[in-house]
């Protein structure tokens, strides 16, 4: 098992006011790897106290001492990669290739784009030529609350924290309880980096504990939220008594568009990509649209690509997909698959219950549904799991219809030999992010939905502004 860690507040390990403690669960093994401690209001008060303290100077401190920090955070980081890439293997399952590649390496992306966007970022700019004497001041909105998932930890955390720090706020991480040993490790990352005190603190706490807390503080100036749309709309409704800043990365259900033009490797490319993680991804291209004079052969090239996909264990390297993060996940997800064979979808692969050999752990069989309509529970619902949901279209305007017909908009892909037709349907899609034939943003693209996918942006220059205040100001001397 995992040590187990006191919270971090004010630059040192604290113990919690209350001892309440929590079991956090290895999803490969269904066993207990570790035991955290939840906080309790006072925890709240404390770790807020302190950045509120701190804001008084970190707020407006020099740009330069700012960014040397992050470039020693980014270097204790990469230092410690082997101890992320296991927590996050053991909390939530993701299997330990996955882990030091992708899971460890978002991390080290934003972190390393951050820097790059903040070297050339103003936050000082006059007005216009016509109003010399007028100048804008991006200013740090103060106290910010950073509430992250489970499914990326690394990912959230530094595309959150790392921002903050940048833009001059003070803050207190919320990692999820059910995946919250990284964030201790990369807790003590801050720590060896030597942040002043209170610049950055951490409490461990669910929702409806630390969660409410934060949302609900008056001292707290802004919450920026990654999770379930339901968390998201709880939080908004929470924050609203102060009207604190709300920036949300919500859910998905995206649409993959495959028309007859796509190249050969479109259906594999997006099979293989909605299985990655376990197909525990806000942005997963969880329907995939095809058109009808290619259906066919599409729903034959999926099943073959889902049959080869192989599950096991997060210790066991290798290229497969591990575990969902946890029983109650795998229940969900078990009877959203039942939910589909039920209302008339055709199972082509996968199905219920454990993959074949695997007695013990929360695996899902790969799992492909052909001949859906999007009025199908599967086509609506965000699944959060390795199922993906096949639907025939006719013609361009059918298909950007049946991707825009969900509340959620978050990411849309789009595969066609046709540029002319691929930047039309891009502008007609009605999300924050569109990927075409496989080219993935990139660095400093802001992340972020439409709807109820969200309304923040995170990464690069965008992800900076998120936590800033805008002061005009006339009268500017230039002397």
């Amino acid at each position: 098992m995992i040590e187990k860690r006191d919270f971090y507040i004010n630059g040192q390990w604290v113990a919690p006011a209350a001892a309440k403690d929590l079991n956090v669960i290895d999803p490969s093994t269904e066993e207990v790897c570790a035991v955290i401690s939840l906080g309790d209001q006072a925890d709240t008060d404390a770790a807020v106290a302190a950045a509120k303290a701190a804001f008084a100077d970190w707020g407006f401190s020099k740009k330069e001492d700012r960014l040397a920090l992050i470039e020693k955070l980014l270097a204790v980081y990469q230092k410690r990669s082997d101890d992320l890439a296991e927590a996050m293997s053991i909390e939530m399952g993701a299997p330990i290739d996955l882990a030091r590649t992708s899971q460890v390496g978002s991390g080290t992306f934003h972190i390393q784009n951050f820097i790059t966007a903040f070297k050339d970022f103003e936050f000082d700019k006059m007005l216009g030529a016509h109003a010399p004497n007028d100048r804008l001041l991006y200013e740090p909105i103060g106290v910010c609350a950073l509430i992250t998932p489970w499914n990326w930890p690394m990912n959230q955390v530094s595309l959150k924290v790392v921002a903050a720090m940048a833009a001059g706020c003070t803050m207190v991480l919320k990692p999820s309880e059910i995946a919250p040993l990284s964030s201790i490790v990369w807790s003590e990352i801050v720590d060896e980096v030597g942040f002043p005190d209170g610049v950055y603190n951490m409490v461990n706490g669910d929702g409806m504990g630390v969660g409410t807390q934060l949302s609900t503080h008056p001292d707290v100036d802004m919450v920026s939220f990654t999770g379930s749309t339901r968390a998201g709309i709880a939080i908004s409704k929470a924050a609203a008594d102060t009207l604190k800043r709300v920036s949300l990365e919500l859910g998905g259900k995206g649409a993959n568009i495959i028309f007859d033009d796509a190249d050969e490797k479109a259906v594999k490319r997006g099979v293989m990509h909605m299985m990655q993680n376990t197909g525990q991804s806000c942005n997963a291209p969880s329907r995939m649209l095809v058109q009808r004079g290619v259906y066919d052969q599409a729903v034959e090239a999926a099943r073959e690509a889902a049959e080869k996909v192989q599950v096991g264990p997060a210790s066991k390297e290798g290229r497969h997909i591990g575990p969902v993060v946890s029983e109650l996940q795998w229940n969900k997800i078990q009877d959203l698959i039942q939910v589909g064979i039920d209302e008339g979808a055709r199972l082509i692969a996968g199905g219920t219950g454990r993959p074949e050999g695997l007695n013990k752990g929360y695996f899902v069989k790969p799992t492909i549904f052909a001949d859906v309509n999007n009025q199908m529970t599967i086509a609506r619902e965000e699944i959060f799991g390795p199922v993906m949901a096949m639907i025939p279209f006719d013609t361009e305007d059918d298909a950007v219809e049946i991707a825009n017909d969900t509340v959620y908009g978050l990411t849309n892909y789009v595969q066609t030999q046709d540029g002319t037709r691929a930047n039309r349907v891009a502008r007609h899609l009605r999300s924050g992010m569109v990927e075409m034939n496989g080219t993935s943003r990139a660095a400093g693209s802001p992340f972020g939905g439409y709807k109820q996918s969200g309304n923040g942006r995170e990464g690069g220059i965008l992800g900076i502004e998120d936590f800033l205040e805008v002061k005009a100001v006339s009268g500017w001397s230039n002397d």
